[in-house]
């Protein structure tokens, strides 16, 4: 079987490390939503069977899932698993189906980074503030936080190993996956 340029074994490796960066986010954000349904459960258990108040469960639960979507972006990023409605794209020719997948990314890496600038000041303010959460647990904001430009950061990197893969020859509608890409 012929290989597309763009299939892993070919890829650079730069481009390689980011897709395993990518995935390996994916399976952070599914065992960061796997805990917050644990956590969610022992919740109900303390609250409803046990009639115990709980102090930290639901702030840990928002704080998890936040994190797991933030954090779960290049990984979604990665399968091609955003909205997207792809109808024109498959009309037009490969050359030109490529041309617009690099604009389309660009405009998307420019929103991208100015938001991963606003999250790291956000995280910094929190950071050097020493910025707590006005509840009984007061957990220090720089955590939860911290996700913020993580997920954008990580985010940014997979949109610019996609930009590199669509100016190089790649398909910019194939996902990740070599046995699923277009020849």
């Amino acid at each position: 079987m012929a290989h597309s340029p763009s299939t892993p074994a070919r890829d650079p490796l730069a481009l390689r490390v980011i897709a395993f960066i990518s995935t390996t986010c994916g399976v952070i954000a599914a065992f960061m939503i796997l805990a917050a349904v644990f956590i969610t459960c022992q919740m109900i258990f303390l609250r409803f069977a046990l009639g115990v108040s709980t102090i930290w469960q639901t702030e840990a639960v928002i704080y998890l899932m936040v994190s797991a979507t933030l954090i779960g972006l290049p990984y979604v990023q990665k399968l091609r698993g955003h909205v997207s409605v792809d109808l024109l794209p498959t009309l037009l020719p490969a050359r030109m189906r490529r041309a617009l997948a690099a604009a389309t990314l660009a405009v998307t890496s420019v929103m991208i980074a100015i938001m991963l600038y606003y999250a790291w000041d956000m995280f910094h303010m929190a950071w050097s503030g020493g910025w707590r959460s006005e509840t009984v647990w007061a957990v220090p904001l720089s955590i939860p936080y911290a996700a913020l430009p993580l997920g954008f950061g990580l985010f940014l990197l997979q949109l610019a190993s996609d930009l590199w893969s669509a100016m190089t020859g790649g398909d910019p509608l194939a996902p990740g996956a070599p046995e699923d890409r277009r020849h």
